[in-house]
Order: C-alpha cells, then structure tokens, then sequence
C-alpha cells in the first residue's frame, strides 16, 4: 500500500511541475516575435543549449540516482 501512495505522490507532483515547465517554455517562445525583440542566432542557440544541458542531467537522475556529478579524465 505504501508503495501505491509513494507512485501516487510522484504522478501528482511529477504532472504539476512538468506541466510548469511546459508552461514557462510556451512563454519563452513569445520571445521568438521577430517585430518585437532582437535576437541574433548565436542567442537563441545559448538558450536551447542550457536547456538541452539541463534536461540531459536532470534525466540523468532517473537512471542514475545514485551517481553524483562525479569527475572524470
């Protein structure tokens, strides 16, 4: 039973903040309107590469939940 609350626990949360996050990236493509903001090729490859960045290590923990960022050679 404790098992079922526990998946049911992370289902809620795990819907909300990625709904959130969906959210705030539908609104960061309101910063793609050419006619009101300037932005140059460089910029938007910036942005999508600390997102993509930040995906790949937080997907990471699923897989690897023990691993911390360990350094290697």
């Amino acid at each position: 039973m404790e098992k079922e609350i526990k998946k049911q626990k992370f289902k809620k949360l795990a819907e909300t903040r990625t709904n959130e996050i969906l959210k705030r990236l539908k609104i960061l493509g309101n910063c793609s309107n050419r006619s009101a903001y300037d932005y140059t090729e460089e910029d938007i490859a910036k942005i999508f590469s600390a997102i993509e960045k930040k995906v790949k290590e937080v997907k990471s923990k699923f897989y690897y939940p023990n691993e911390k960022n360990k350094f290697k050679l």
